[in-house]
Formats: structure tokens, sequence, C-alpha cells
């Protein structure tokens, strides 16, 4: 596996390099932001992990150049911030993990291996599920329309294939929330607002294309043809 680290602070960055040597991990390590951009460019990783702080360019903006070129390996971001708006610009960004400084080194580590298992593919042939236009591999994040892959950030991939596995059903936030958590232990953090700031980007995303998510109030989210 392959990673790339992105951080500036040198004591934090060793520990971490040792860590995921531990792990057997193959690691590149560069402390400005212009240069994990060309890293990303230039070589296929298996994961970055990237600090907000970083100067040249921020991690966030490292992010998006990242998903603007439609890449989906996945992203932690560390961060010295932990107030709700910083994590929504983060999940807005396109992350898929977000972890707050000081961490542990065992959490870090955790999370890493999540995020690894979540890139890998299916082992056998998955099963499609179907609603209207839309398709889903079962055990693939990724979401289609006609066919064409879905411009969506990790995040918002995950709570369409939660709903669109109970189609047709009333999905309630905190079950969103387990499906999300059974596959990415860093979605036990995230909180029902998060859901909702999800879910109005989907609706954006999905409107026009005869699909809609409608919410019923007090029980959660119901994903439909939008002229049922």
């Amino acid at each position: 596996m392959k990673l790339l680290l992105a951080e500036d602070d040198a004591p934090i960055a060793r520990a971490i390099l040792r860590a995921f040597e531990r792990e057997g991990l193959q690691t590149t390590w560069v402390t400005r932001g212009d240069a994990a951009d060309e890293a990303l460019r230039a070589a296929p990783f298996d994961l970055a992990v990237l600090d907000v702080g970083l100067p040249s360019l921020d991690g966030i903006e490292v992010l998006r150049r990242l998903r603007a070129r439609r890449s989906r390996i996945p992203v932690l971001l560390l961060t010295a911030r932990d107030e709700v708006q910083d994590r929504v610009l983060g999940l807005d960004a396109g992350a898929d993990d977000y972890l707050v400084k000081p961490f542990d080194m065992l959490e870090l580590e955790a999370r890493v291996r999540a995020l690894l298992r979540r890139g890998q593919p299916p082992a056998a042939t998955p099963s499609v599920l179907r609603m209207g236009r839309l398709t889903q591999h079962e055990g693939e994040e990724a979401v289609r329309l006609d066919g064409e892959l879905l411009d969506l950030s990790p995040r918002e991939a995950g709570v369409l294939a939660v709903l669109l596995r109970r189609t047709g059903r009333v999905v309630s936030k905190s079950i969103v929330l387990q499906e999300l958590a059974s596959s990415d232990s860093s979605a036990m953090d995230l909180s029902d607002s998060t859901v909702e700031v999800i879910v109005h980007r989907l609706r954006r995303k999905l409107e026009g294309n005869g699909i809609e998510i409608s919410t019923v109030r007090g029980f959660g989210y119901l994903l439909r043809s939008a002229n049922a």
C-alpha cells in the first residue's frame, strides 16, 4: 500500500511515519501543499493524509483539486481545528475522515486501516441495486446514473447508497449513521446535522434526473421517483 503524508510539523510527521512503517505501509512525505498536489498528480496512491494547515496550498485546497480530477482515493484530514463548520468544510471538499490534533497514534492507525479497507475492490461479483436511472453494485461505494459515475464525494456516495439499498422505505438519520459506521469507524463522529448537509447536497445533484429524496418529518428520508 502506498500512502502520501502531507504534514509540515516534523515531529508529528516522523511519529506518523514510524507508525505507518510498523503497519508495513510505503509512505511518501511532503511538507508543502503544492508538493502534495504535485505528488498526487504524478503517482497513484492508496490513501492520502493531509494536514489542513499546510504552507503554499492548504490541505483543503489540495483535496479540492484532487476531487476535481475525479480521484476517489480515500483522504484523511489532520487539523488543529475542532469546530463543526471546519468538519463540514472538510466533508464538503470530499474528505473521508477528519482527525483533530492532538490525536492518539493508535486511533490514527485504526482509521487508516479502515480507509484502506474501504478502498479495496470487492472480492466477488456484486449484485446490482437499481432505482429508476440509478444503479449501485452491492459492496461498492460508487453510484451511477444511466451508467455514468455520479460526481459525488465519498460521504455523499455513502449516504445515497444507504438510501438506495432501502428504496421505497423511510430511513432514519440514525440508520444512515449506523450504516456508514459499519464500514467506516470515523462516521461514528458524524452528527444528524452533518447528515442533513449531505442530503441537501445530494438533492441538488439529483435534481432533474427523475429521482428525489423526500423528508418524512419525524421519521427520516425516502428515496423515490420524482413523479411518484
